[in-house]
Formats: C-alpha cells, sequence, structure tokens
C-alpha cells in the first residue's frame, strides 16, 4: 500500500540570491516497491540492499523515486520534517504482510540482492510482473514461500530412512506372524 506524506509549508533561503523560497504545504504519495528500487540502482548503480550505509543524497533519491504524486515542486525534498522522515523511514521498514517464515526455512545465502535478481525470483517462481508495485517486503515475502512451496521434498536422513523400513518390517511381521 502507498504511504501518504504530508510535508508542511515552509520556505528556504537561497545565499546566491538573498532571496527566501516559498513552498506550500504539498502532499506526497509514496510506494516502496520493486519499481521504486529500480529506479534508484540505475541512478546509483549499487545495491539497493547493502551493508554500506546511504548518503543523505541518496536517501533523498530513493524518497524522490518512491513518489507517485506528479508534477512535485523539487524544494519539497528540502523541507522534509524529521518527523517526514521518521514516518518514511518506519513505512520503509514495515513488513506488510502476515506471513512469517521459519528461520530454518530460510536460506543463508549472502548473495548480494539487486533488483534484477528480484525480477530473476519473480520470473523463476512464475510470479507476475504486476507484483513489482507490491511494497518490496510483502514481495520478498511472496518470493520466498513461493521457493518454499515450490522446493523438492527433502530427504530423509540415514536416521530417519532406517527407523521407516524397520517400521515397515515390524508391521509385516505383525500381519504375516513371522520372526523375520
Amino acid at each position: 500500500m502507498p504511504k501518504t506524506i504530508v510535508v508542511p509549508a515552509g520556505e528556504l533561503f537561497n545565499p546566491q540570491t538573498n532571496e527566501f523560497i516559498p513552498v506550500k504545504e504539498t502532499t506526497l504519495l509514496l510506494e516502496h516497491s520493486l519499481v521504486a528500487i529500480s529506479k534508484w540502482e540505475s541512478e546509483w548503480e549499487i545495491p539497493f540492499y547493502s551493508k554500506t550505509p546511504k548518503t543523505n543524497e541518496q536517501v533523498m533519491h530513493y524518497i524522490k523515486c518512491m513518489t507517485l504524486t506528479k508534477n512535485v515542486d523539487p524544494h519539497v525534498y528540502d523541507i522534509l520534517t524529521n518527523e517526514n522522515l521518521q514516518e518514511i523511514k518506519a513505512y520503509i521498514d514495515k513488513k506488510q504482510t502476515a506471513t512469517t517464515i521459519s528461520k530454518h526455512a530460510k536460506s543463508n545465502n549472502r548473495e548480494v540482492v539487486t533488483s534484477e535478481l528480484i525480477y530473476y525470483s519473480m520470473i523463476a517462481q512464475n510470479i507476475p510482473k504486476e507484483f513489482e508495485k507490491w511494497p518490496i517486503n510483502r514481495l520478498l515475502t511472496l518470493i520466498e514461500v513461493c521457493a518454499i512451496k515450490n522446493a523438492p521434498p527433502k530427504k530423509r536422513g540415514f536416521k530417519q530412512t532406517q527407523d521407516y523400513y524397520d517400521a515397515i518390517n515390524k508391521a509385516r511381521r505383525a500381519k504375516f506372524g513371522s520372526k523375520g
């Protein structure tokens, strides 16, 4: 679901012209999705999901990539309040799904995740392209669920196999009245 953020009116000072620039109150509609991540990665040419902290410039650019509102005054992004930024961060961090995946079901893959890898996972799991507009955390959960459900059943371990055959032999001995 997109998030609505209200940026209060304010003004900026331009030191080059010694003038104040008024900025009207603006309502931004933001969407944290694969589409926004793809736009951001195409500009910065680095993975969105990395351990390296993003610069303020990168964060602001990502907020612009998430913006669905048309014809936004570019100065609006310069007057975002701390409350606006905290609200945006909370929206980005929100899981937006009731599904939980157990830790043993998750892979321990250390591969760097990029938008292309997410698109690949969507294609591999036959997830329609329209889902690229889903909240990204929800989309990633769907991809994981599809991967788990489509995975071949796990093979039994040696002990499980031995116990299985022992149970079959015991049942057959009982059925036919045999001792072995």
